[in-house]
């Protein structure tokens, strides 16, 4: 198993487990010690792995840090750890005052789900007051695993991620910054653009008026990325399905079947929800069938198991949603982009059919157990 499944591996593991846990020690054990673990490290063995690292500060001694990764009999990163429940806001400063009565140049500041790094690109031996690197291990990026692995025991570098540091940590902030604008434009956001295509007095009158086109544009320009990114995927899609639709099909098709033609504005909606649908699952699981008065999309090609139907070939467009008894419902949609105002539901239909098949599979495992 490479790096990239193990942490996803771990941060559903996490999510399983979260509600279970009821301390900081067993934080520790079910969620902190595998993560160490998962980057290369012995946990059992105090060489690589100190828990409760003594770091003395000024006149108070036998301060311990949970754990301090060791390399060459020397600290290189501190690790304090939290209760999974706790916010990790109040609690930098413990980190901080370790941080520099030490040889170590990494600080990670963890509840289990959520993980900070830290080092002093500001001051010299002194940890910088906001993370260079942060994910949340239950919802991690594929480009945030790649950074994750430059601390992995196999390519731990300090000049290498110093060298990168930098850079995440003013990303970070700018994505911070940008999505609290693109949510809520300041005035001086609002000002920037307005200026550009208005000559006369910004009155605040007009500012409120630009406030809400900004954000209306922002919301829209992003639905367009969205919308050009599926059209790419679809196109690349149909070009694969017509080189296999060249090849002579091995039987006719039922005159029945002729009178169905799925359109673009139905493969499009496959994969908006495909697209929806990859936050929790593969991809190759979610499969459509087109009939004459429905589009629906299934999971694992099951028509038992019916994430939502779409009715586009009409005047009035629909999305019908199921829930958990599978009873359909069914709310009008104007463009194929309030697909995504659904979300949620398609989620948790996808978390109800899942958990149904944990439970065959546990009842056909008490079978065998009871024979």
């Amino acid at each position: 198993m490479d790096f990239k499944d193990e942490i996803k591996l771990f941060g559903d593991r996490v999510e399983k487990l979260k509600d279970q846990i009821q301390t900081e020690e067993a934080t520790k054990n079910a969620f902190i010690m595998p993560f160490i673990k998962a980057l290369g490290y012995d946990v059992f063995n105090p060489f690589e792995v100190m828990p409760e690292f003594i770091a003395d500060i000024g006149i108070k001694k036998g301060e311990k840090v949970d754990y301090a990764i060791m390399r060459e009999g020397n600290p290189c990163i501190l690790i304090e750890c939290k209760h999974w429940r706790e916010s990790l806001d109040p609690h930098n400063s413990q980190l901080f005052r370790y941080f520099h009565t030490t040889s170590a140049k990494f600080g990670l500041l963890s509840n289990g789900i959520v993980y900070r790094f830290y080092t002093d690109l500001v001051e010299p031996n002194k940890m910088d007051e906001k993370p260079f690197f942060e994910f949340n291990v239950t919802d991690i990026k594929d480009n945030q695993i790649e950074e994750l692995k430059k601390f992995h025991k196999s390519y731990f570098d300090v000049e290498s991620i110093q060298n990168t540091a930098s850079e995440l940590k003013y990303m970070n902030e700018l994505k911070v910054l940008i999505n609290s604008e693109f949510h809520n434009p300041s005035d001086g956001f609002v000002r920037h653009f307005a200026k550009q295509i208005y000559n006369g007095v910004l009155t605040s009158r007009l500012m409120e008026q630009f406030c809400g086109l900004t954000k209306k544009s922002i919301q829209q320009y992003i639905n367009d990325l969205i919308t050009e990114r599926l059209k790419s995927a679809l196109k690349k899609e149909n070009d694969e399905q017509k080189t296999v639709e060249a090849e002579p099909p091995a039987s006719q098709p039922d005159a029945k079947d002729v009178k169905i033609e799925t359109t673009e504005e139905e493969l499009e909606s496959f994969m908006i929800v495909k697209t929806i649908m990859r936050q929790k699952i593969k991809a190759t699981r979610i499969v459509y069938r087109d009939a004459q008065s429905y589009f629906a999309i299934l999971l694992d090609d099951n028509n038992r198991k019916t994430i939502c139907r779409l009715y586009l070939n009409s005047s009035k467009k629909y999305i019908g949603t199921f829930d958990e008894t599978k009873k359909e419902t069914k709310y009008e949609i104007s463009a194929l982009d309030d697909i995504f105002n659904y979300s949620e539901h398609l989620l948790k239909t996808i978390s109800f059919y899942d958990g149904e098949k944990e439970k065959q599979q546990s009842g056909k495992m008490n079978d065998v157990t009871n024979v």
